[in-house]
């Protein structure tokens, strides 16, 4: 759904948000968090600079007091006490904050550098908060191989599927129920990830055949669904809360409920799987994940890393033993 950010907030933080969207290529949930980050900012502003008398309720005030002028007068101190009071008064994780801090390091990039609207970046320095960084959730390979041989009834071939693109290729929720049947060309595979960004993912064998398996049974969708790979029970696309639900049914068959897992979590299980099993190159899975950065698939090394230490801590030597 589209939306007027002109309506919503003054120029030129609304300028910044079109421009994000049909410029840069960002997603729309990307901007809206652009959006709310910017506009908490600016009702921060309108608290430290005076600019209203109207500021009991902080989520109530208006930010059209926030000016080009009163931009230009933002210290890098303004960005720090900001983020002190997301950290004080809202109780914001460090990645919330760091969220934050983002979406400022881009809003003034924006001001200074694209646009020249003002005469130096008060966000040039300003630093992340250190992560609260914790390993993801993952399954087990026994753990998956059990999944995967519990599906059953009328939807075993769909199902299945589903799971093997999960276990296999690290797709996103939202990559996997937007397949089409046109983007599949043999083992290749198009879809649309984060930003809207285009990657291809390469099946292996197991996929293929479970694709194949599934495209021998699928049912006559309904108009307007025609291209979609996957089909719910009412012959539609395949939604984000029936893929949850149907993962959660087979967690419950096999007893694995109550361990935190996901679809996201099947997405961390098989890029552990294929680090751990595949000696594949970080590099190589940052583009299979589709990662942007590098320093997001480094939690898979992270990972292994602890799991090299319990081997090391199994070994039989590992006993110490007082001198006599």
């Amino acid at each position: 759904m589209y939306i007027n950010y002109h309506d919503l907030c003054p120029s030129p933080l609304s300028d910044f948000l079109e421009y994000s969207i049909a410029i840069k290529g960002r997603s729309e949930k990307t901007v809206n968090e652009y959006f709310l980050d910017l506009r908490t900012f600016y009702r921060f502003l309108v608290k430290r600079f005076k600019l209203s008398s109207h500021v009991e309720n902080f989520d109530e005030i208006d930010i059209s007091p926030v000016t080009l002028d009163v931009i230009k007068k933002i210290r890098i101190t303004d960005l720090h006490s900001f983020i002190a009071y997301t950290d004080r008064e809202r109780k914001n994780s460090n990645r919330t904050k760091a969220r934050k801090m983002a979406s400022l390091r881009s809003y003034f990039k924006y001001l200074h550098s694209i646009v020249n609207l003002i005469p130096e970046n008060p966000a040039l320095n300003l630093e992340t908060p250190k992560s609260n960084s914790r390993l993801p959730v993952v399954l087990t390979l026994e753990e998956s191989k059990k999944l995967l041989s519990a599906t059953s009834g009328a939807n075993e071939e769909r199902d299945y599927a589903i799971l093997m693109l999960f276990l296999n290729c690290g797709l996103r929720l939202s990559e996997l129920i937007s397949i089409d049947i046109d983007k599949i060309k043999g083992d290749t595979l198009t879809v649309i990830g984060k930003g809207n960004k285009e990657r291809t993912i390469y099946l292996n064998d197991v996929c293929v055949k479970a694709i194949d398996d599934y495209l021998s049974v699928r049912p006559e969708p309904k108009p307007g669904h025609e291209k979609a790979l996957f089909l719910s029970n009412r012959k539609t696309r395949f939604s984000q809360k029936g893929v949850q639900h149907m993962l959660d049914k087979y967690l419950k068959i096999t007893g694995l409920t109550g361990k935190g897992y996901s679809p996201h979590k099947l997405r961390h299980t098989a890029a552990t799987l294929m680090y751990q099993y595949g000696n594949v190159d970080i590099r190589a899975l940052q583009e299979i994940l589709g990662h942007e950065s590098v320093s997001t698939t480094q939690i898979y090394t992270h990972l292994n890393k602890e799991l090299l230490r319990d081997a090391v801590k199994q070994n039989p030597l590992n006993v110490i033993k007082e001198k006599p």
